[in-house]
């Protein structure tokens, strides 16, 4: 079958022939339609990701939209390895496939999958999101984060508060949801006393998807400003502005802040599961937007370089989306 298969560590995936997945007694075979590029999928093809294997060659991906045997269209995720998602073909556990509902497209599910359900789960599943609660997402100018804004408004947030480093981005989110938006290109203590005057005013949860300096400034400014013995939960889902921040330990001991992660390994796989699936049934009635563009698989040396935080690729496979 043709497939985008990585070769070797930090090497760009290449189209490619790839042995046929055979499907065991609890496994699913999908005929995959579509499947998109997204920050794990393009960390574990690096070799990057904490949850990334050491055997090669591989299918890249990690989730995608097909069809059974029996017509029926379905969302599905983490094929085992050797095996992913982009390919012709993916043998997965009957578990770890959902029914897509009619009215949401085969591009649409693809593409807001994985971003969607990265909120969805931290909102859902580690911050335990109440109706009226204030929210602020660091990061929020790329997929996941614009996502993080709407699924928190949909979800019962009374307040939404964005961070960014693009103006015109952050500009956009207003229509999205978001009350009030942080430029993070703001000279350093500036960018803190703008954080401390919303944490002031009352934050309940934090999603953040950079972690390094801003996050260090969040922090802080939550120990200085919240109120006394009132719980501030962050809750930490990626790190594209570094993978590490010095925190002085007096941050946690003169606050309420809960510091955790959402991710695999800190919500178990069948909740995952469960968070993806509530998130495509909201979809359509939640009016989710999402930029996507359509890239047939065999292109995919060409694309894979290309894609950015801007506006999810989605690779046609087999039959097309």
């Amino acid at each position: 079958m043709k497939a985008a298969i990585v070769l070797d560590a930090g090497r760009v995936p290449v189209f490619g022939d790839f042995k046929a997945p055979v499907s065991s007694a609890d496994e699913k075979l999908v005929s995959v339609r579509a499947a998109a590029i997204s920050q794990v999928v393009k960390s574990r093809a690096s070799g990057k990701h904490y949850s990334s294997g050491n055997q090669f060659p591989f299918i890249v991906g990690i989730d995608g939209v097909g069809r059974l045997d029996d017509g029926r269209r379905v969302y599905f995720v983490l094929p085992n390895a050797p095996y992913g998602s982009m390919a012709e073909l993916a043998a997965v556990r009957s578990a770890q496939c959902i029914e897509l509902p009619e009215e949401l497209d085969d591009v649409t599910a693809a593409a807001i999958a994985n971003p969607g359900m990265s909120s969805w789960a931290a909102y859902q599943e580690r911050a335990k999101l109440r109706s009226g609660e204030t929210v602020l997402i660091n990061g929020a100018t790329g997929t996941s984060g614009r996502l993080a804004v709407q699924i928190a408004r949909y979800l019962g947030a009374s307040k939404v508060i964005a961070t960014g480093r693009n103006a015109d981005s952050l500009k956009d989110l207003e229509g999205l949801g978001a009350d009030v938006t942080i430029p993070l290109v703001q000279d350093k203590s500036v960018l803190e006393d703008a954080f401390k005057e919303q944490f002031a005013s009352g934050v309940d949860i934090v999603i953040d998807y950079l972690w390094g300096e801003s996050a260090q400034s969040l922090l802080i400014a939550a120990a200085k400003a919240g109120k006394d013995a009132v719980p501030i939960r962050y809750v930490q889902v990626g790190s594209i502005s570094g993978a590490e921040i010095s925190l002085p330990s007096a941050v946690l001991r003169s606050s309420a802040i809960t510091l955790m992660g959402s991710g695999i390994g800190s919500i178990a796989l069948d909740r995952i599961i469960n968070a993806t699936a509530e998130l495509l049934r909201a979809t359509v009635p939640g009016n989710f937007k999402i930029a996507s563009k359509t890239v047939p698989l065999s292109d995919v040396e060409n694309a894979w370089p290309l894609d950015d935080s801007n506006r999810r690729t989605v690779f046609e496979i087999g039959g097309g989306a």
